[in-house]
């Protein structure tokens, strides 16, 4: 039934995807100093056939550099090793947006280049265990909190960051504010005990989020940034409160006027974490007059129920896609899924990684 909503094309900001299939972003530590290398355009290629990539989570800074492997992308190096990448995804008919991800306070020293610095809202230690190499798992390490200049520059961080993706030839930006990361650092009250203009009232929490997304958009346009967001997640120590709804509303709302392309929701209560309430999303959609992508153990069945209900313009595959680089057929064909190497997930090298059966 190649007529289904999910295998339809969909407009979003400047772009036409050729479908409503969405690769979303899942940290996959290849990048060796930081850097995407041939395998990364071997992968992202591989899987092309999706309406959109967004790929892994992508450093907009040094100090966001909290994870042994991940890439960055705020330099020149980066950016030449990005290209190669979207080239390989234009190349092959898709579209790729870059997620930016900043770890904030889900860091240590011995991930970080030399100068860089653990930042966050508030001096307040993340309760768990951060991957070193060769270490193994170590203690998140006691975060600075961040200063009013620290706030302006890591802010222009993210814009000089979002330039360099354009440059790099991504179709647009996706913002980590999912996840317990720094910008959901500035979101919830566990991370962000500020009393000063970027904490305390809904407000004040909402700020670095959009301002991010406001200087953001003026430079490359609302039209090719999206934002992803993950309310009552509990990942990165992350706690809900009785504003929970009210923050997100908020933020989805500014967005809004701002002209942000698109929200990612992720939910993952499929693997065992709260729900995300119903409620939140239709908040959310209501909020916001851009694209709503939903993430979360999707197949195609319930992918289709919540297009045809218009709970969602756009649907999000993660572990589907990592075992299936051919997803959008295999889904549109009803054929058997493969199932992904757990162990391979975050380890150095193509296994588990560019080897699934194309």
């Amino acid at each position: 039934m190649s007529n289904e909503i999910l295998f339809s094309p969909c407009q979003l900001g400047r772009i036409e995807l050729r479908n409503r299939v969405v690769m979303a972003p899942m940290t996959r530590n290849r990048s060796i100093n930081n850097v995407p290398g041939d395998i990364a355009a071997t992968y992202y290629a591989q899987r092309a056939e999706a309406g959109l990539i967004i790929t892994e989570g992508t450093s907009p800074s040094p100090n966001g550099l909290g994870y042994a492997r991940i890439p960055g992308l705020f330099n020149t190096t980066h950016a030449r090793a990005w290209k190669n990448v979207t080239d390989a995804v234009h190349g092959k008919g898709g579209h790729i947006f870059v997620q930016l991800m900043h770890t904030g306070r889900a860091s240590h020293p011995g991930n970080l280049p030399r100068g860089a610095r653990i930042l966050a809202p508030s001096a307040v230690v993340l309760e768990s265990e951060i991957w070193v190499d060769p270490d193994g798992n170590q203690p998140a390490a006691l975060p600075e909190a961040m200063t009013a200049t620290d706030i302006e520059s890591t802010i222009e961080e993210y814009v000089r960051s979002s330039e360099l993706a354009i440059e790099a030839g991504f179709d647009g930006v996706e913002l980590h504010g999912a996840n317990g990361y720094l910008i959901e650092q500035f979101l919830n009250t566990a991370s962000n005990q500020r009393n000063d203009a970027w904490g305390g009232t809904i407000e004040n929490r909402i700020r670095f989020a959009v301002e991010i997304a406001r200087r953001t958009a003026a430079r490359i346009g609302g039209d090719r940034l999206g934002i992803r967001v993950s309310p009552y997640g509990v990942f990165n120590g992350m706690v809900s409160d009785a504003t929970t709804e009210d923050v997100f509303e908020s933020l989805a709302r500014q967005l809004s006027v701002i002209g942000l392309a698109y929200i990612h929701v992720v939910d993952h209560s499929s693997m065992g974490a709260p729900e995300v309430k119903p409620s939140v999303k239709r908040k959310l959609r209501d909020a916001f007059s851009g694209k709503l992508i939903l993430a979360g153990g999707y197949d195609r069945d319930s992918a289709e129920a919540a297009l045809n209900e218009k709970r969602a313009d756009l649907i999000a595959f993660a572990r589907k896609f990592l075992a299936n680089p051919r997803l959008v057929t295999l889904l549109r064909e009803n054929k058997p899924l493969h199932e992904p190497d757990f162990a391979t997930f975050y380890t150095p090298g193509e296994k588990g990684y560019t080897d699934y059966p194309v």
